[in-house]
């Protein structure tokens, strides 16, 4: 199919369109877990005769050894599990034959091996622009982890006092002795970027914008709190002072205690939000829209004292409110940010998403309890809106029908009128007719797939983010059917997104033979 050359729009959460949440490491592919590969062109290709204008992931960060990607070791870097190593082998850097069956890391050193030896100069000169422009982060993150290497993973704060500390001489003493294990780092970032950004432009050429997710806490054992600990609720030898939750509610009798550090708002308010303005850009670079996760801490948040096991004994806390939006909005204009906005939201909160324009959340498996004023009932949904079937979070479609009491299928089936098809059809159905601007339906939800094949359950610590599928899953005709009901909605003439990174240094890196190499 050609690629769809229509004049790009400025924010694509303007148009009514549909698309589909899917993670890169559920994609098919011959290692463990999903890749930026062919098999993510050829998701693309499925998006595109669906219909659907739109992909939808999880945070891209590299993760512990949960693979939740909501705890990242870097609110900027990249997965450098995710990187493809067939595209190594295009690219005339790594052997495919030295290298098969090899371990995946030794596989990417010798890439960087072969890479420094058979690289043109154009080549060399994209990736030292790479590390230039990236240096504001990248530096702290390439030390950070090779830090936490040689110390066996150890967790920032577990680390001798010198180097926990950040003291000048211990820094640049371990930074020569592990100079390699350093550049390697660096490396991977390059390799990570520079498929991420082919991988974008082959989505642009077909219509299809990224959409991203970006957590508002970052994880205690990251390299940015290790970098920036001024910034973050900690005391002088690294512990936790308060730490992130949210109150008890119907949901639990005690809160729930995420552990997350907190933000020193009026030191990041001194900063001019240097921090936060950063990683936006690194996220805007990334995608064409931006879920901004837990919107309710921006305007209150829920402060723990870290000595407290559950979350009873917290507090409400100021959150940064228009000043950190305000800031935003005057260093990149208008922003393509969806407020998860889930849970017990206050007035206040509704203003603060209102004010900019920020589209909230409407998940129709919360929909059928609490009567007729329930506002995620497809009735009370509003254009200004997103509206999905389930989440990452959330079982299957079709598990949680399973799952219904008598009376609540009863329900369901009066409120979508009797349908004769099966779940998860008419949820997907009512999702894509909403008034809601942009519908998103779950990968496990178009193949039909119960509650074995969910990707997450909160609260449990174990076979989290693992699930994968196979292309023998899609059902045949699936494309044109879901075409058919993309046009059928109203959500089949999106334009395509606008491409931000153009003037950036990813543009050396897709392209380095347009630029100097000196």
């Amino acid at each position: 199919m050609a690629p769809n050359n229509l004049e790009p729009s400025t924010n694509p959460l303007t148009d009514r369109r549909a698309g589909v949440l899917l993670h890169p490491t559920s994609l098919p592919d011959s290692r463990t877990q999903g890749s930026l590969g062919p098999d993510a062109r050829r998701f693309i290709d499925f998006l595109q005769a669906a219909g659907f204008t739109v992909w939808q992931m999880l945070p891209l960060g590299p993760t512990h050894s949960d693979r939740s990607p909501y705890q990242c070791l870097s609110v900027h870097a990249g997965d450098e599990q995710l990187i493809n190593l067939e595209d190594l082998v295009t690219r005339g850097w790594l052997d495919a034959v030295s290298c098969s069956g090899d371990d995946f890391h030794n596989c990417l050193a010798a890439a960087q091996e072969r890479f420094q030896e058979i690289a043109r100069p154009a080549e060399h000169a994209a990736y030292k622009a790479f590390k230039l422009e990236n240096a504001y982060w990248l530096q702290d993150y390439a030390l950070y982890r090779a830090v936490r290497k040689s110390l066996g993973n150890a967790s920032w704060y577990q680390w001798p006092v010198p180097l926990r500390d950040r003291e000048a001489d211990a820094l640049r003493k371990f930074g020569r002795a592990q100079e390699k294990v350093i550049e390697q780092v660096c490396f991977e970032q390059y390799l990570f970027f520079l498929q991420w950004f082919d991988l974008r432009s082959y989505a642009h050429a077909r219509g299809i914008c990224l959409f991203g997710d970006m957590p508002i806490y970052v994880a205690y054992d990251s390299a940015d709190v290790w970098a920036n600990r001024e910034l973050f609720t900690l005391d002088e030898h690294g512990g936790l002072e308060v730490v992130a939750g949210v109150p008890p509610d119907y949901f639990s009798a005690t809160g729930q205690r995420w552990g997350n550090p907190l933000y020193r708002w009026d030191r990041i308010r001194e900063t001019d939000y240097r921090w936060w303005l950063d990683r936006m850009r690194t996220q805007l670079e990334l995608f064409d829209i931006i879920r901004l996760d837990h919107f309710r801490g921006f305007e209150k948040y829920w402060e723990i004292p870290a000595t407290c096991d559950t979350a009873v004994d917290g507090r409400w806390m100021e959150g940064p409110g228009t000043g950190l939006f305000d800031r935003m909005q005057q260093e990149f204009g208008e922003l393509p940010l969806v407020a998860e906005d889930l849970g017990i939201i206050t007035p206040e909160v509704d203003a603060l998403r209102l004010h900019y324009g920020f589209p909230g959340m409407k998940i129709l498996q919360f929909a059928f309890d609490g009567g007729e004023t329930n506002p995620y009932l497809p009735h009370n949904h509003e254009p200004l809106s997103v509206v999905y079937t389930g989440t990452h979070d959330n079982d299957t479609t079709l598990g949680w029908y399973r799952g219904l009491d008598d009376h609540t299928r009863y329900i369901v089936a009066e409120y979508l009128q009797q349908p004769t098809d099966d779940m998860p059809w008419p949820m997907i159905h009512t999702a894509l007719e909403s008034d809601a601007r942009l519908a998103i339906i779950p990968m496990q939800d178009l193949l039909e797939l119960g509650s074995e094949d969910r990707m997450n359950i909160p609260g449990s610590s174990t076979d989290n983010w693992r699930w994968r599928f196979d292309w023998e899953q899609l059902a045949p005709g699936l494309a044109g059917k879901l075409h058919d009901l993309v046009r059928q909605y109203g959500r089949d003439d999106a334009r395509p997104p606008q491409q931000r990174a153009s003037q950036s240094c990813y543009a050396l890196m897709m392209h380095p033979d347009t630029e100097n190499s000196g």
